[in-house]
C-alpha cells in the first residue's frame, strides 16, 4: 500500500480536488469519501496509460 498526497476544497455542495502529481487533471465528489475514490480511479487511470500526454510534477535536485 501507498500513500498519494491531493489537494481539495468545497466549492458550493461539491469538493474537488486533484492529485498532487498531477495537478492538471481534478475530479469532484458530493463528500469527501466520494472525492477520494473518485481520486483513486483517476490515479488508476492516468497510470495505466488511458490518459494521452500526462503531465506530472517532480522535484528536481539541484546543488
Amino acid at each position: 500500500m501507498r500513500t498519494v498526497k491531493f489537494t481539495f476544497w468545497q466549492d458550493g455542495e461539491f469538493f474537488i480536488g486533484f492529485l498532487n502529481e498531477y495537478p492538471d487533471y481534478q475530479t469532484q465528489g458530493m463528500h469527501k469519501e466520494e472525492l477520494a475514490e473518485n481520486l483513486k480511479d483517476l490515479l488508476n487511470d492516468l497510470e495505466s496509460g488511458h490518459v494521452p500526454y500526462v503531465r506530472k510534477v517532480e522535484e528536481l535536485m539541484v546543488a
